[in-house]
């Protein structure tokens, strides 16, 4: 989510109610997290836009099991748990439209264990500066190497097997944006989708989640 407040819509995650099923959305600018679960309950079509700060305070109280009783009218949503209630004011405002920045699925991917990518990473964040946020991801045929090169402190430089028989890519990332994604996705293996330099990754995992990340431009 955004903390923008010139862009206020952004500032919070949308919810989508449809069929039972929820969908929320959430966006900075820079990426977006999409997720689809099923829900029990008669809604018709709807979406609302839910404060950060209501999000924040509900993922802490959020435990691992039971469930989550949420109503809502024109201005407020209400969760209810077991022993905790939330209430917020809605966002007023239009979503953007999110369906037309996720790309069309592709048939070349890049097939890397999580655990390994997110080790590289790390790694080659060490070297960020404010100045200089990005890293370099070299993406070949069956090996990607993540890199970085800082003149004041030095180089990091990792390669990892994937599995990847598409055209040979430079990008350039935000090592935090791909860090974030990483260390909750509930998977030992990533399919990453990256057709180009200039052009967003994005990770699902079948239809219920989506990931995706825009390219940073390389110092």
């Amino acid at each position: 989510m955004s903390h923008d407040e010139t862009r206020y819509v952004l500032n919070g995650a949308l919810f989508l109610f449809k069929a039972g099923q929820l969908s929320i959305v959430t966006t900075d600018g820079k990426r977006l997290g999409f997720i689809k679960k099923n829900i029990a309950g008669e809604l018709s079509d709807k979406s609302i836009i839910v404060p950060s700060k209501a999000i924040y305070e509900l993922t802490r109280a959020l435990g691992e099991e039971g469930d989550v009783k949420i109503t809502f009218n024109e201005n407020q949503i209400k969760f209810e748990l077991k022993n905790i209630t939330i209430i917020s004011r809605l966002i007023e405002g239009e979503f953007p439209n999110y369906e037309q920045v996720i790309p069309s699925e592709t048939k070349e991917k890049i097939t890397v264990n999580r655990e390994q990518f997110l080790l590289g990473v790390k790694r080659a964040a060490l070297l960020t500066t404010q100045d200089s946020q990005s890293i370099k991801i070299d993406v070949f045929k069956n090996k990607m190497i993540i890199s970085k090169t800082n003149a004041n402190i030095g180089e990091a430089k990792e390669e990892i097997d994937i599995s990847y028989k598409g055209k040979e890519i430079t990008i350039g990332f935000n090592p935090v944006y791909l860090m974030d994604v990483l260390k909750v996705i509930p998977k030992d293996e990533l399919e990453i989708e990256i057709i180009g330099s200039d052009k967003p990754a994005v990770i699902r995992i079948e239809d219920w989640y989506v990931y995706l990340v825009l390219p940073m431009q390389l110092a």
